[in-house]
């Protein structure tokens, strides 16, 4: 019997000074087996980041043709594409070939950074991608903090982020690699 995905619901409220964007979004999560707890909360810290009443989470995982976020326009255009992790140039190159924006969040010590050193060149000629890369402190500390409700707040102003969630406070500003 295949196990089924663990529901995790979290009531996020974002603060974000620097698009003006300040709302409530009552989300549910559904992790997938094979999910670790720091990829899931990396996907909420993300969805927080890009929050917009179109932006939504995908089959992700099990799903080869989707991102693990994305935000379509009413005529069903794919505005932005997220990736989590390190994706291949294949799959990079179909996501810039299909979306108007396209954005990898890598995390993870070591490995992140070799596949950098690997992916600059050929993401280098993409005109619509950033690569921006989370320090295993912080997906650590959130993976530790991961509930199956949670209550958070996530305030971002001159691009740095503060998240809020019951004992845990993080301050921190992602690392911008294109």
């Amino acid at each position: 019997m295949a196990l089924g995905a663990t529901i995790c619901k979290a009531d996020l409220n974002i603060v974000d000074m620097d698009r003006h964007y300040y709302e409530q979004h009552s989300l549910t999560l559904a992790q997938h087996p094979s999910e670790t707890d720091e990829r899931l909360m990396v996907r909420l810290l993300v969805f927080a980041l890009h929050a917009s009443e179109f932006l939504s989470f995908t089959k992700g995982l099990s799903t080869d043709d989707e991102p693990d976020l994305w935000q379509k326009s009413l005529t069903d255009e794919i505005e932005l594409w997220i990736e989590l992790g390190l994706p291949s140039e294949k799959r990079l190159k179909k996501a810039c070939g299909r979306a108007k924006q396209v954005i990898v969040y890598t995390y993870g010590t070591g490995s992140a950074e070799q596949w950098w050193k690997q992916m600059q060149p050929q993401v280098a000629r993409f005109k619509n991608i950033s690569i921006r890369h989370i320090d295993t402190d912080i997906t650590s500390s959130l993976a530790e903090a991961v509930q199956r409700n949670l209550n958070v707040q996530v305030s971002i102003q001159d691009s740095e982020i503060t998240w809020h969630s019951d004992d845990l406070v993080l301050s921190f500003t992602p690392d911008i690699k294109l």
